[in-house]
């Protein structure tokens, strides 16, 4: 599995749609979002299978985090995919959970 983790991501928050989006290999790939005060609802990742299976999802997951975490602002994975990362690195992301969350 390749690792992107030494390329930076040029991560866009497109508001109007709701959306965190950037380019990997030529293909825009996609978190949707919905924003509730100080928490944001991570919905739905796209992205191609062949993009995750490379691990790209998983770069561009930690890219978003860090962008939330920056904002300081609380995130809730409704993603099958997202919960599952988060799950997989719940220390190193319990933080950003509202109080109360468990993944």
């Amino acid at each position: 599995m390749e690792n992107i983790s030494d390329v930076e991501l040029q991560i866009v928050d497109n508001e109007f749609l709701r959306q965190f989006e950037t380019i990997i290999e030529g293909q825009k790939v996609k978190i949707e979002y919905a924003q509730q005060e100080r928490k944001i609802f991570l919905t739905k990742l796209i992205m191609s299978d062949e993009l995750i299976e490379k691990g790209y999802s998983e770069d561009f997951i930690v890219a978003v985090f860090n962008i939330i975490e920056e904002r300081n602002i609380r995130l809730v994975p409704t993603s099958p995919i997202i919960a599952s990362f988060m799950r997989k690195n719940r220390r190193k992301y319990k933080d950003l959970l509202p109080v109360g969350i468990n993944i």
